[in-house]
C-alpha cells in the first residue's frame, strides 16, 4: 500500500478506516495501470496524469468521487455541481459498499475521461478525451 495513503486511512475513525481500506483494495485491484498519491489532502488515482477516482472524509461520510462520473450514467452516483463532470457516492458503513457497482464505475472511468490534467492550461475549459 502507498505509505501516504496508508497514513490517511489509519488517521480515520475505525468505521471510516474500514471503508477507506475496502475502497483502496477495490480501486487498486481494478485500476492496475494507475498511479496513486495523496492529492489535495486525500487519496487519488491517476491514469496518464489525469485524476480518475479518489475518496475523502466529508460531513456526509466517506465520499468516493469519480472525476468523469457524470458521464457514466450510474444511478448510484450523485452529481453535485454543474461546471465539472464529477459524481460521487457517500459511505457511512462498509456494508453499503457494492463492489460490483464500483468495479463497473472503474471500468467506465478508464474508458470515459474528461481532461482535468490540462484544465489550468485550457483556462478552465474541460474537454472529453475518451468517450
Amino acid at each position: 500500500m502507498n505509505s501516504s495513503i496508508l497514513n490517511y486511512n489509519e488517521s480515520q475513525t475505525e468505521s471510516d478506516r474500514l471503508i477507506c481500506e475496502k475502497l483502496y483494495e477495490i480501486i487498486n485491484e481494478n485500476l492496475v495501470d494507475s498511479d496513486s498519491k495523496i492529492w489535495h489532502a486525500h487519496p487519488v488515482w491517476f491514469l496518464d496524469g489525469n485524476p480518475i477516482v479518489g475518496y475523502s472524509k466529508q460531513k456526509g461520510g466517506i465520499r468516493l468521487m469519480f472525476w468523469s462520473g457524470k458521464s457514466f450514467n450510474e444511478e448510484i452516483l450523485d452529481v453535485l455541481g454543474e461546471k465539472f463532470q464529477d459524481a460521487s457516492v457517500f459511505y457511512n458503513d462498509i456494508s453499503e459498499i457494492k463492489e460490483n457497482v464500483i468495479k463497473r464505475c472503474l471500468e467506465k472511468a478508464e474508458k470515459i475521461q474528461w481532461d482535468y490534467k490540462n484544465l489550468v492550461k485550457r483556462k478552465g475549459q474541460l474537454i472529453q478525451i475518451k468517450k
